[in-house]
């Protein structure tokens, strides 16, 4: 990131143009330094290359140490995006190492102009460009309201001739941390061929975006990952897809774009079409090997119409469904991911990896991890901590089966299947292995299988259900008030969330600040005595 000029900088600057402190229609030098100040970033192609800078910084240091892996949560409003990073920022003390994902998921279920849809890629893909134009929108608008903060702070001490708590107050606007972070951006499989694919990326890079995602699945068939008949395409066209995304950050000047190459291979048991073979170990020759195939013989001859290819010393019958997709053979995926992964690094430049799984298993990732590191040493993941495992069961199952295992229980020693789930289980030896597990599911994971971002799909979508559901529950059943202020105000007033004071958070302290400005004391505030936020002011 380019250095933002200080304070004192920008003071000497306006000096030198304008030595009485004030413009000649009267506009104070420290209210133009604190607008500067507030515009953390011109454009959001600026963000994207900025943030582009801090995911590559944070990829050099995962290299050195993989205990410093980077999070984040798929946030689907711009609303949501600012109170988690503001969140960080209050249990941290810094946003390093915090991102937003924008899911594809959340913007076809939540975000489109066509209503509750599946992840199948039928929303509008402007709708994708929109929503990270206002997550960025929001972030910068929390930027404008903390640095507001901190120059209401300075010109109280000016006002007290305070010194010293002048200087802490220049210093804390001179250390102040954007709330802009990287977005990890999904972008589907690309909406359409390689051309439509670039197209899209370019305006969701100019909508901020320093990271796209893409996956390996057909525009036309594309499933979400954790649901049945995904379709793969070959990973040639695979390939040109990661290469308009390449393009198109090299377009705009986004050096250090960052790619996510998916694989869905993991789950997908079709293809669209089979590609044409060069010459044998080719990436074709390399995809068109794990068809499901049938010999050709006087039982069950070529046909009419029917497919055939050569393939060690003889002709055979790729299988076709009736839909005209060909099938794999069974129990190929495991080695199917490892080739995508591969060739997205080698051949197509993608950064980073994603392997889409059926369950969280650390072994079984860090398994494929090792073999693809055999080819690309400094190989590194993206990891969807999906809310479709069911979580508490495929941990509590790892840990049952892997005591069984080692002699330490006796089978019946716990329930198999859904009985797993019981919160009967809560307190016992299980259920606190299996959370002492969810812990640290994300540091095992990232030391073990290579992982650099840890994310979570869907978590706003859930939370969101739930929370809704639990103030319903309350507000419309027999707590009415009780219910509201129990689990959302008096929580909100404890934690030092700043919604709390929702006029504040929304800008109003900001705009009269600015009415002041240009008005001085003829400024018609909001924030006077009469102001109920008062009621939440810090003792």
């Amino acid at each position: 990131m380019t250095p933002r000029k200080t304070y004192a900088q920008h003071r000497e600057a306006l000096l030198s143009r304008y030595p009485q402190g004030v413009t000649p229609g009267g506009i104070a030098v420290d209210d133009i330094i604190q607008l500067k100040l507030q515009n953390t970033f011109s454009t959001h192609l600026d963000i994207a290359r900025s943030m582009a800078g801090v995911m590559r910084a944070d990829m050099a240091d995962y290299d050195r140490d993989s205990a410093q892996f980077t999070q984040s949560l798929g946030c689907w409003s711009g609303f949501h995006a600012q109170q988690m990073i503001k969140s960080v920022k209050r249990l941290r003390g810094t946003t390093k190492g915090a991102y937003v994902y924008l899911s594809g998921w959340m913007v076809a279920g939540l975000r489109n102009r066509f209503g509750h849809l599946p992840d199948q890629s039928m929303h509008e893909k402007t709708s994708v460009v929109d929503l990270i134009e206002e997550i960025y929108v929001s972030l910068r608008q929390a930027d404008e309201v903390a640095i507001n903060d901190l120059f209401k702070v300075l010109r109280t001490a000016r006002d007290a001739g305070d010194a010293a708590a002048e200087r802490a107050a220049i210093e804390a606007i001179d250390g102040f941390e954007t709330h802009v972070v990287p977005i990890i951006a999904d972008i589907d499989a690309g909406f359409g061929n390689e051309n439509a694919t670039y197209i899209l990326a370019k305006e969701m890079i100019k909508a901020g975006a320093c990271c796209l995602q893409i996956e390996n699945q057909v525009s036309d068939a594309k499933q979400c990952g954790h649901q049945d008949g995904k379709v793969t395409v070959p990973r040639e066209d695979f390939i040109e897809k990661l290469r308009a995304c390449r393009l198109a950050f090299e377009e705009l000047g986004v050096d250090d774009g960052v790619i996510v190459a998916r694989t869905d291979s993991l789950g997908a048991g079709l293809t669209q079409k089979v590609p044409v073979s060069q010459e044998p170990g080719d990436l074709a020759s390399d995809y068109i090997k794990w068809l499901k195939t049938e010999a050709i013989i006087a039982e069950n001859p070529i046909q009419d119409g029917e497919v055939a290819l050569y393939k060690d010393g003889q002709f055979v019958k790729p299988v076709r469904m009736p839909n005209g997709l060909f099938a794999f053979q069974d129990g190929t995926g495991r080695a199917r991911v490892i080739e995508d992964c591969i060739a997205s690094l080698t051949q197509g430049g993608a950064d980073l990896l994603w392997i889409e799984t059926d369950t969280p298993n650390v072994d079984e990732i860090a398994a494929m991890v090792t073999e693809i590191r055999q080819v690309v040493p400094n190989a590194k993941l993206t990891y969807n901590n999906s809310p479709s495992f069911n979580w508490t069961l495929n941990l509590r199952k790892q840990v049952r089966d892997q005591w069984i295992a080692e002699g330490k229980i006796h089978k019946d020693s716990y329930p198999d299947g859904a009985g797993l789930m019981s919160a009967d289980l809560d307190a016992t030896d299980l259920g606190r292995e299996t959370d002492a597990r969810l812990a640290r599911f994300q540091a095992d994971i990232s030391a073990r299988a290579g992982v650099f971002h840890n994310l979570i799909t869907l978590p706003t979508f859930h939370l969101t259900a739930k929370s809704m559901d639990e103030l319903s529950r309350g507000y419309f059943g027999d707590d009415r008030m009780k219910a509201y202020v129990n689990s959302v105000q008096r929580e909100e007033i404890r934690r030092g969330v700043s919604a709390v004071k929702h006029q504040h958070e929304v800008g109003s302290d900001l705009g009269d600040t600015f009415k002041e400005m240009v008005a001085g004391e003829r400024a018609l505030k909001a924030g006077g005595h009469g102001n109920t936020m008062s009621q939440f002011a810090a003792e």
